[in-house]
């Protein structure tokens, strides 16, 4: 969940434009697409009300139009952003950079609801964070097969019918460049490449890419269908070197005809070639410090300061099963039962925030998360101490307060593809925090040798490692939180869309070749 920071008093919300990334942008156009975008809208009173879309990545790829202009393309979410979509002549929200033409994709709901809410939540993204019980899903039912062919099939389909006119290029400019982001529009380049074949197109993965054999769970045709129209790109984006190595191994299993070179980390699939290339996605570090010192985050921290313990670890999630809560939760019952010293010492702040609350197993998942904190509070609580204190609402300046006064971080994920909070907590923590840090976290290749690497599914392990956390020099905590911060500051927002732009442009054959690739050994 990354956090969404309050814009600072000068609007500044913007990573950095380089030299190098104006350089590489001149004459040459972006367009972007994504599910979400950088704007939303609501009904009130009548009106329209814009409010900027959440998430980082909005701020990493809004600062591509300060490069040059950039339309970006999203789904019409809700009534109010169809209801813009349909408005003649809107204006373009304050927040937005006056170079960025925000477009709206229009599907009835009907088939949006198939698209979002029954196959790339509950089916795709169960897929790739590995959160099927096997032994029961998924059932590739009538329903399961009417949300692909009635939803994310023409979904898909009215992405790259309003991506065409907008991809190809005119007389006297570069080739344009078409950003794609994530698995919700998996099957827009099989539809938009025969229609803007000079296009140079990437697809940025920002979740886990699994294992070859989990991708077994999907049925053939639906698979095949998804890796044959990834290799309409010319470059796929994941966050891990893993993540990319499974992509060729996915591939090389499963797509037959491809032809997989490991020492390039390429793709070759009918006359296509595609590259893998990994770019960890990071945080906008000076946007962050800046929103920590709002109004909103100064006020949150005042009022968490006396909540805290006089050793207090911090988790901050979106309330779902990939983010592995009820073991994080386990982990610390067991400290307490192990460490009877530490009761009325060490208090557990945990930020929940509310997730795709329509769909069952999330809904069973909540139940059983706030059933345990309950039984922990129950068992070892007093009246002048609660171990565990939840806060179940979408607050981002009390999430970034509590980062800020953490002693202990966990970030114990079963799979995430990033997770940015890890590296959010890195920059802002003021208390030299331990972080505790999952294998299955992205952040885990970056910070894993600084951080207390667990196993996600290792109770003992985590318990055994919120003790070391605790009992740690607070000297050695400061030199850690000091080495992992350097690394985030050096591979920031800024640096993560740069590497990206730099790859699209010397595959339109602009500049020389700035980049070599890494290779993927075959697992």
């Amino acid at each position: 969940m990354p956090a969404c920071l309050p814009d600072s008093e000068d609007g500044d919300h913007l990573p950095r434009v380089t030299d190098a990334r104006r350089a590489l942008l001149a004459n040459r156009r972006i367009i972007l697409a994504s599910n979400r975008g950088p704007v939303e809208y609501t009904v009130e009173d009548g009106r329209l009300t814009p409010r900027r879309g959440a998430g980082g990545v909005v701020s990493a790829l809004a600062a591509l139009s300060e490069s040059t202009p950039a339309i970006w393309v999203s789904a019409a979410m809700s009534r109010g952003d169809r209801l813009a979509a349909a408005a003649p002549n809107l204006p373009l929200p304050s927040f937005l950079p006056p170079t960025l033409s925000p477009r709206f994709v229009v599907v009835d709901e009907r088939t949006f609801h198939r698209h979002y809410n029954q196959f790339s939540n509950p089916l795709l993204w169960f897929v790739h964070h590995y959160l099927f019980d096997i032994a029961y899903g998924p059932k590739f039912d009538e329903a399961a097969w009417t949300a692909w062919s009635q939803g994310y099939v023409p979904v898909n389909r009215a992405f790259a019918n309003v991506l065409t006119p907008l991809s190809q290029a005119k007389v006297g400019e570069r080739r344009p460049l078409v950003l794609l982001h994530d698995y919700q529009l998996y099957l827009v380049p099989r539809y938009l490449r025969p229609k803007v074949p000079d296009a140079v197109m990437s697809l940025f993965v920002h979740i886990p890419w699994p294992a070859s054999g989990y991708w077994q769970l999907l049925p053939r045709e639906i698979r095949t269908a998804i890796f044959d129209s990834l290799t309409h790109v010319d470059i796929l984006g994941f966050q891990t070197r893993r993540y990319a190595r499974n992509f060729l191994n996915t591939c090389e299993d499963l797509l037959p005809g491809a032809q997989v070179d490991y020492l390039n980390a390429t793709v070759d699939y009918r006359g296509r070639s595609t590259r893998a290339r990994v770019y960890p996605i990071s945080v906008d570090v000076r946007h962050l410090r800046r929103g920590a010192n709002s109004k909103a985050c100064r006020r949150s921290y005042e009022e968490l300061d006396a909540r805290r313990g006089a050793i207090t670890i911090v988790r901050v999630d979106r309330l779902e099963p990939s983010k592995n809560l009820v073991r994080g939760f386990e982990a610390y019952r067991l400290l307490l039962e192990r460490h009877p010293d530490l009761r009325g010492i060490v208090k557990f702040l945990a930020f929940l925030v509310p997730s795709r609350s329509s769909i069952s197993e999330y809904q069973e998942y909540r139940r059983r998360t706030f059933a345990l904190i309950d039984a922990i509070n129950a068992e070892f609580g007093t009246s002048e101490w609660q171990p565990i204190e939840a806060f179940y609402e979408n607050n981002f300046p009390q999430a970034i307060a509590a980062m800020r006064l953490a002693d202990v971080f966990l970030v114990n994920p079963v799979a995430d593809g990033m997770n940015l909070v890890a590296k959010e907590a890195v920059v802002l923590n003021e208390r030299d925090a331990a972080l505790i840090l999952s294998e299955g976290a992205g952040a885990h290749d970056q910070l894993g040798d600084l951080a207390l690497s667990v196993s996600p599914g290792d109770v003992e392990g985590t318990a055994a490692a919120l003790y070391q956390a605790i009992e740690m020099p607070r000297t050695e905590r400061a030199v850690r939180l000091a080495a992992m911060r350097r690394a985030v500051e050096s591979e920031d927002l800024a640096w993560w869309v740069d590497s990206q732009l730099r790859d699209l442009v010397e595959v339109a054959n602009d500049d020389e070749p700035d980049t070599i690739p890494v290779p993927l050994a075959a697992s």
